[in-house]
Order: structure tokens, then sequence, then C-alpha cells
């Protein structure tokens, strides 16, 4: 994770998340922190990682400020992850690629997971790009502003 991905950038969000959360199996850790996973076991175990793997990402995503490490929750020995404001920040980002697989990658008669809310039992709505006044928006309805910063 920490060879650069792309040239240009040190300019570009989408390039520096990747560099934080680009990987398969950093990703799928995340989504699994979601699924209230905390230990590395669990996670070996959900993922069927090879434990070096996970080590190392596990290492990058507590550098990078994704998870903390904490003292287990039920008082244990243990050592769990739990996701810091900026790992629960990736919610978003887990929910639009779990909604375009379910759209695109899953045949009708295929098993499949749901994302439901706890609230109302129904499956989420689906993510959606808008405007500050609610209308929808597409790629066409967009475009980037380079932001130069100065010195203070």
């Amino acid at each position: 994770m920490t060879e650069t991905l792309f040239h240009d950038g040190r300019e570009c969000p989408v390039a520096r998340s990747l560099e934080v959360i680009g990987d398969r199996w950093s990703l799928m850790i995340v989504r699994d922190a979601f699924d209230d996973i905390r230990r590395f076991s669990e996670f070996q175990k959900s993922l069927g990682v090879a434990r070096n793997i996970l080590a190392s990402r596990l290492k990058a995503l507590v550098e990078v400020g994704v998870f903390e490490i904490c003292p287990a929750s039920d008082g244990s020995a243990y050592k769990e992850y739990v996701l810091t404001d900026k790992g629960r920040e990736i919610f978003p980002i887990v929910v639009s690629l779990r909604q375009w697989g379910e759209r695109f990658q899953f045949e009708p008669h295929e098993t499949r997971s749901i994302l439901l809310d706890n609230a109302s039992g129904e499956p989420v709505m689906t993510m959606a790009v808008r405007s500050a006044s609610g209308k929808l928006l597409g790629p066409s309805d967009c475009h980037r502003v380079r932001i130069v910063a100065h010195d203070s």
C-alpha cells in the first residue's frame, strides 16, 4: 500500500483514497468491521486471507488512522481493531460498491446478501449523487476544479 499507484496522484482525491483502501483486502477488512468484526482471528476466519497479508493490511490501516487498536471489549487479553471516525466515513463507499455489485454482478437466481435498515427491516435506498438543492446528478452534471493551496 505504500507504492504510488498514480504518477499524478498527489492532487487527486480518488488516487489518494485508493492508496489507503484501494486493494481488495483492505476494503474487505473495512467491510467486515462494519459487520462488527474486530479481532484478527475473526477477520481471518471471515476473509480466508493469509495471516501475513491480513497483518500487513491491518497495520497499514492503523497507521493511516482507519482503525485504532483497543483492549478487547470483553475484558480478555485480546486486542481489537476498532474503526475510527475516519474509518466509519468509508461506510458510504462500501454501500455504493455493494449496491453496484448487487445490480451488476449477480444473476437473478444467484444467492446474495442485501443491506437492510435495522429500524425498518427494509433495504437501504440506492446511493445517489445529489446537488446541494437535492437534484439527482450524473457524471455529465459535474466537473472537477483544481484548488491551489497557498502558503500561510
